[in-house]
């Protein structure tokens, strides 16, 4: 077995402040393996924690390439926090960043599989090139802007669920982290975000839910997905046969390679 990290950051909800002195119970199990505290800066000291072989992230067919583990955080005043099946990766620091709510409950929380792990729902059909809307006032975007906030409906379009506001770098971060893995080569990696990032803008700019009566920007459900080719973790290749990729300078541009991977990713959108 090869090693990973976890660092916890406690934060209050209400001001946004580091909580100190938060205790924090990782297990395996059943098993404690640590009972630590928060410092001032509402951080425990990064944790060393067994994860399987790092090469098992970067070959297909492999063993499942991540250990799992819990997380109980309690914190006097502040609800208790249950985290079934943190994620460890090799060689990688993950970092878990809790808002605490005050209260004297017990929120759960269980992290499902990555998408790349995980046995998800096959995505629904939907054409690549979407018509852009015609204007109808102050809606529709001119141009493609980055949003402060996505809003995302919890589950299907169609069915119950809550709908989220999500600072929109904290959303890409987390699609990010639930597709792909974090021990990839950072060209695999920035590719990735791009390809998030393009679809996500993409969402927003023909507002493709809000057309349709939503009031929301995206869901989180792999049934209403951009399905792309996304390069190998060991390609150094950038994006090959995705839409323009919307940047952050509101240019529009094209990554392209003359090699495309097998492998496909699935986007929570």
């Amino acid at each position: 077995m090869a090693t990973g990290f976890l660092k916890i950051e406690l934060y209050d909800q209400s001001v946004g402040r580091p909580v100190n002195g938060g205790n924090v119970i990782v297990s395996k199990d059943g098993e404690i393996l640590y009972n630590v505290f928060t410092n001032s800066s509402g951080q425990t000291q990064s944790l060393s924690l067994e994860a399987p072989p790092i090469e098992y992230s970067l070959e297909e067919n492999e063993p499942q390439p991540y250990s799992t583990y819990d997380v109980l955080i309690t914190a006097d005043g502040y609800n208790s926090v249950l985290i079934n099946g943190v994620q460890i990766f090799a060689d990688r620091t993950a970092l878990q960043r809790v808002i605490l709510e005050p209260g004297n409950q017990e929120r759960v929380i269980n992290v499902p599989p990555p998408v790349l792990w995980g046995n998800y729902p096959e995505k629904e059909y939907e054409e690549e090139v979407k018509p852009v809307p015609e204007e109808t006032g102050f809606v529709v975007l001119d141009e493609v802007v980055i949003p402060e906030y996505v809003v995302v409906k919890d589950g299907v379009p169609q069915g119950d669920g809550n709908v989220y506001y999500v600072p929109y770098k904290d959303y890409i971060k987390n699609v990010a982290s639930s597709e792909i893995y974090s021990t990839w080569q950072d060209a695999a990696i920035r590719a990735n975000v791009l390809a998030i990032q393009s679809f996500v803008l993409n969402r927003v700019f023909t507002e493709w839910y809000r057309n349709r009566g939503y009031n929301f920007t995206i869901t989180n459900s792999t049934r209403y997905v951009s399905t792309h080719q996304t390069p190998s973790p060991k390609s150094y290749l950038l994006l090959t046969k995705l839409h323009p990729i919307f940047l952050p300078n509101k240019h529009f541009q094209k990554f392209s390679s003359t090699k495309a991977s097998s492998s496909l990713i699935f986007s929570i959108f």
